[in-house]
């Protein structure tokens, strides 16, 4: 049975990871309200326990998971540990005296929890000494009932607020004006638009090289000199060359050495993988994170249409894909500026062609659109089985890959 699942990031006041919201449904094709809030939970638990382990979701951050008022009485989420997850109370579970008991024993068993999609009524304040977490969805709610849960909680220093379905910017900024202390959304992956980024000459100089990376053939004896001439490059090729997830059995010594054993594939992925790395040094963690996950989530699709769409295009393709956040510029003035084959660029500008259905797909996946992805995959004649196992694939990747370059 397939597993479907999505997650989103949520950021502290820094932009830094706290954790991520788990999002389930059944099947590509299954929409709520076509499943219930307590089969999606239990299913949702399921699958963490018996599929995979939630640190391969969440990269042992905290999992937020939205449970009902029955499985939270079937104590589903006592089956895994207090620090695992975050216990997210539905906005359809009504207060009662049932529910304030469950909250208070799974507060003194040490679990963190959260009500979710929160409008206030006064009978919630019972629940305040044993809520860590209120969840307001930012879209939906006026700042003038914002102001009112903020007056309510007062007297309970203790409680967080979190902003949902932040998208910009200038949101964030409110709500970081308002007091919200967590975030969750992907306005970190939106260009702020405050001031364009000028390309250092090291960035310069692997823009050029990443021109080899969209072509058939790469030019290795180019590619090698262009690395002699660069300490920093160099230094960062023969540690991701020697790191684990190659389990080579001898080191490498020498530049060339280190291209000829990677090889054209790997070496188009690491100085894709670079470049984004050096360009969001001073951004949230998440953007690469976000980046890496995106490239080899396409990269696997695509070798399901290796007679197709080359793999290694997808991979920088989608790689490339938050470079507008990255640069704080447009993607139309962001691929003028690189040296990209134009089926390449036309994606990303316009999600044009081939390369553009896999950018599309990957952003509906991330975001758990799962309409809109099961006509995508329909549309590209992907197997749809496969893909909730690439996308889980392409997390674990990405972690891999933070650990080696950053």
């Amino acid at each position: 049975m397939n597993f479907y699942a999505a997650r989103q990031p949520i950021l502290d006041r820094e932009k830094s990871l706290v954790g991520y919201e788990l999002l389930f449904r059944d099947g590509l094709d299954n929409v709520f309200p076509q499943i219930n809030g307590d089969e999606a939970t239990s299913r949702l638990i399921e699958g963490s326990q018996f599929t995979f382990g939630l640190e391969e979701l969440t990269g042992n951050k905290p999992a937020y998971i939205n449970f009902t008022l029955e499985t939270l009485a079937k104590g589903y989420a006592t089956t895994m540990g207090s620090d695992e997850i975050v216990v997210e109370i539905l906005e359809t579970v009504q207060p009662g005296k049932r529910l304030l008991a469950l909250t208070k024993e799974l507060k003194e068993r040490g679990y963190t929890l959260a009500l979710d999609d929160y409008k206030h009524q006064n009978v919630w304040r019972h629940f305040y000494p044993y809520i860590d977490i209120i969840k307001i969805d930012y879209l939906q709610t006026p700042v003038a009932q914002i102001e009112e849960v903020l007056e309510a909680i007062k007297p309970f220093p203790h409680i967080k607020l979190l902003a949902e379905k932040v998208e910009t910017h200038e949101q964030y900024q409110q709500a970081m004006d308002l007091g919200f202390s967590f975030f969750q959304g992907f306005f970190f992956s939106k260009p702020e638009m405050v001031q364009s980024k000028a390309l250092p000459p090291s960035e310069l100089t692997l823009a050029e090289l990443l021109y080899e990376t969209s072509t058939t053939e790469l030019d290795l004896a180019k590619i090698t000199a262009v690395f002699e001439r660069d300490v920093n490059l160099s230094y960062k090729l023969l540690r991701y060359s020697n790191s684990a997830m190659f389990k080579r059995r001898t080191e490498i010594a020498t530049i060339k050495q280190a291209l000829v054993v990677l090889g054209a594939k790997e070496i188009k992925k690491f100085l894709s993988l670079l470049f984004a790395a050096q360009l969001s040094s001073d951004k949230p963690a998440e953007l690469m994170r976000l980046s890496l996950t995106r490239a080899r989530f396409a990269e696997i699709l695509a070798e399901q249409h290796s007679d197709q769409v080359d793999s290694s295009r997808a991979f920088l393709t989608a790689m490339m894909s938050l470079l507008d956040a990255i640069l704080d510029q447009s993607m139309a003035e962001v691929v003028e500026r690189l040296p990209l084959a134009n089926d390449i660029k036309a994606a990303l500008r316009d999600g044009e062609g081939e390369l553009g259905d896999y950018l599309a797909l990957v952003e509906q996946y991330e975001q758990a659109q799962w309409q809109q992805a099961n006509g995508t995959i329909d549309k590209m004649k992907l197997d749809a089985k496969r893909v909730p196992d690439a996308y889980h694939e392409a997390i674990q990747w990405a972690h891999e890959q933070m650990q080696a370059i950053m």
